[in-house]
């Protein structure tokens, strides 16, 4: 079981029944599959998904069945889906779900001829359900399966890992305790990894990168011991169920315990998380995921010919893309093999780049109190970072990551208080020490400080004054919309002041999601999951009082993502944002459908209906109005409230996956400032600055997520070509096809205008 499967059995179910198909649920996995009939095969309705959204678990059951495992099982398989009428099949699991799935595909024309020869099936049976159409989904909270950056489920179990740890923190702090967490993860290290990550531990323990007994005891020791002399009051310690040392033999929970106490007599508990992991709503990432590759299951059982593999259905940084099944599952099992035959060489580099990009950055990170810098002296370069615009969640993990990374090459880290406005006024620059920023990944808002307030609003002379004076090689800007007109501003200054002749790079923070270049911005996922949670109290209360419905207004400037992706999230009936505006006639369509809505869903559970608002869709409805004008033309057959957020938006703590991509961006900038910090060199102080050539120019850049490919775009690129500078927004809008999704499964009827 994992968290986000109702999430996707609602997108499979809503988007077959759209496209015309009947969509089944076969109850407690391939056992429902093997024993039949309607109580485990049923026909579902667009209805019997409501509220599937925020429910745990999955509600259709999950089960292993070793019937299924042999043919004669898988005989009976077969004769259930003739009989029902079913010829495509989405699967949701695992790799060993998914190997028999695919081997279930493969075997069918025999399986079928078979039962036609017993006369079980018809020849008309037989004919019709000649070929069998099977597509996988990863449900899997170890983040295990190979081709695919995520799996629905793994984020909501590091949300649960992180969130006890955070707990766990403040106790160990307070008494100055040592804790060793143990967390899921057999063959597969990724939550235990992200989670030291995300959480700033000690010394984490995977299954991929094993020692022998004595030295991982040494290393940790000593990076414990000099944590503590550094001035560290807690020990945090993450170890992935699957631990093991280098010959293979477990490494417990209990063993680590005993190292803590008997070298450095320090005062351990243990904290086992077991199916906590699994358990609870899942966060917002999650739902999006099961949504998304939801629909695209069905579009590609729709696709399939008998000549075609089986899909996976997968995602590669921000794309939904459909993989090879059996390849998948082929390299999934092979890191497995390779571990037990010692091969862990092999076994990490079956892991996708990304897990090992996330290992050397915690690698490099932890060493920043301890460990001899990498660079030489000549190398070595001092590097600031400062926040613009509004906080946004993942600010300081992006201060920790890059303060600890420059800290382990050598690098000289700044910290730029209070923004420009700060520097011009109050010389607010100070060099940042390792024991300030312990704990910081995990904490919101921004410790340094942030303000709206761009270079030429504030002095820009002032800020070239004291990037000299303190001889920045390199400079990291973390924020939204004035972040970005912030970085033009300065690239187009550097022809006056030679001190911007340095590389910049701007890294998108902000809810909003309305920064070109990019189609992620650190804040987005924090903001999500806070607005989620809010929407399911406010849809909750809506579905205990009957018939009623709320309308919720959100920020987002400008920008509709936040609009939209909430809506998909929280399955509102409707949403409005700027791009669009309200249409009259969309709210006349919109109101029908809640009326026909209230009118089905009449006496049932989970009744309530929610209406999401982009604070910038229309000045003059506003969300008291629309819920008087709905209110009007209810009829009294419902009534409408409404509620707003507010800063609520902006989060408590980060979200994990904003933690770990912000010290993924932070990194990723040290590095690029690294390597292009010669480059500017011979021209830093020319009276004569070519100013448009490539080389220089692109030394000023945005670091995004774009499609499926992390990339640095030159700022020159973006102002001048991709965006509108008096909406602040990018010209193209990405997630269009998001809001496509999100009314049709909710049944909802669009206005076109053209």
């Amino acid at each position: 079981m994992r968290t986000g499967m109702n999430a996707a059995v609602r997108a499979v179910v809503r988007a077959a029944v759209f496209r015309g198909c009947k969509a089944f649920a076969i109850k407690e996995g391939y056992e429902g599959l093997v024993r039949g009939g309607e109580k485990y095969i049923t026909e579902m309705k667009w209805q019997d998904v409501r509220g599937f959204l925020s429910d745990g678990g999955t509600n259709i059951g999950t089960a292993r069945c070793m019937e299924f495992k042999e043919r004669e099982g898988r005989l009976k398989g077969c004769r259930h889906l003739i009989e029902a009428g079913i010829d495509g099949l989405i699967v949701c699991g695992g790799d060993g779900s998914l190997t028999g799935a695919d081997l279930f595909r493969s075997e069918w024309p025999s399986l079928i001829s078979e039962l036609r020869e017993r006369k079980e099936i018809t020849e008309e049976q037989y004919e019709r359900h000649k070929h069998l159409y099977i597509c996988g989904m990863v449900g899997s909270i170890d983040n295990d399966m190979a081709t695919t950056d995520s799996t629905i489920g793994c984020y909501s179990a590091l949300e649960r890992i992180c969130r006890a740890v955070d707990y766990i923190d403040a106790t160990a702090n307070s008494h100055s305790r040592a804790f060793v967490v143990e967390v899921m993860g057999r063959h597969c290290g990724w939550l235990a990894l992200m989670a030291g990550i995300a959480t700033s531990a000690d010394y984490i323990l995977i299954p991929e990168k094993p020692a022998s007994s004595h030295d991982w005891q040494d290393q940790m020791t000593t990076i414990v011991k000099n944590h503590r002399a550094a001035g560290k009051r807690k020990t945090i310690v993450i170890v992935a169920e699957g631990a093991i040392t280098i010959d293979l033999k477990p490494i417990s929970s209990e063993d680590v315990k005993d190292v803590l106490v008997d070298r450095l007599g320090l005062d351990t508990r243990i904290t086992t998380l077991g199916h906590v992991q699994r358990g609870g709503s899942a966060v917002s990432f999650d739902r999006i995921l099961a949504t998304l590759q939801g629909v695209e299951a069905v579009k590609a059982v729709l696709d399939l010919t008998p000549d075609t593999p089986s899909p996976l259905i997968a995602i590669d940084e921000n794309q939904v893309v459909r993989r090879p099944l059996v390849e998948a599952v082929k390299i999934t099992k092979s890191v497995a093999q390779a571990i037990a035959e010692r091969d862990f060489e092999k076994a990490m580099s079956l892991r996708d780049s990304e897990f090992k990009e996330h290992l050397a950055n915690f690698m490099a990170m932890n060493s920043a109190c301890h460990d001899k810098p990498v660079l030489p002296v000549e190398k070595r370069k001092k590097i600031a970072i400062i926040n613009i615009g509004a906080p946004a969640g993942g600010m300081n993990s992006a201060t920790y990551a890059m303060a600890t990374y420059c800290m382990s090459q050598g690098h000289t880290p700044y910290a730029i208080h209070n923004g420009f406005a700060g520097l011009s006024r109050h010389e607010s620059v100070k060099s940042i020490e390792w024991i300030d920023i312990e704990g910081w990944n995990s904490v919101g808002g921004s410790n340094i400080g942030t303000n709206r307030q761009t270079p030429a609003e504030t002095d820009i002379g002032m800020v070239a004054h004291y990037f000299e004076k303190y001889q920045f090689d390199g400079l990291i800007i973390v924020g939204g919309f004035e972040a970005f007109v912030s970085l033009n501003q300065l690239e187009q200054a550097r022809s006056m002041y030679p001190a911007f002749r340095i590389p910049m790079v701007l890294i998108p923070a902000t809810i909003s999601n309305n920064v070109p270049g990019t189609e992620y911005s650190l804040g987005a996922d924090t903001c999500l999951n806070a607005l989620m949670d809010y929407c399911d109290i406010i849809k909750q209360s809506a579905s205990a009082t009957r018939g009623r419905a709320f309308v919720i207004e959100v920020q987002g400037g400008n920008s509709g993502y936040i609009a939209t992706f909430s809506a998909l999230v929280s399955g509102a009936q409707a949403s409005y944002v700027p791009e669009e505006g309200i249409h009259l006639q969309q709210l006349e369509m919109d109101i029908s459908s809640l009326r026909e809505g209230f009118a089905v869903d009449k006496d049932l559970t989970k009744a309530g209906k929610l209406i999401i608002k982009s604070s910038n869709a229309s000045s003059v409805l506003t969300p008291q109005v629309l819920a008087d004008i709905i209110n009007a033309e209810s009829k009294g057959e419902f009534d409408t409230k409404t509620a707003i957020p507010g800063h609520v938006q902006q989060g408590g703590l980060p979200s994990p996956i904003d933690r770990t991509r912000a010290d993924r961006f932070a990194i990723k900038a040290v590095q690029f400032i690294e390597e292009h910090a010669d480059i500017m060199e011979p021209v830093r102080y020319t009276l004569d600055f070519p100013h448009d050539e490539p080389k220089y120019a692109d030394t000023a850049t945005v670091l995004g997520v774009k499609s499926s490919h992390l990339k640095f775009t030159s700022i020159r690129r973006l102002f001048d070509f991709e965006t509108e500078l008096k909406r602040r927004m990018p010209k193209k809008v990405f997630w269009s096809k998001i809001r496509d999704i999100a009314d049709d499964l909710v049944g909802r009827t669009r206005y076109r205008t053209t």
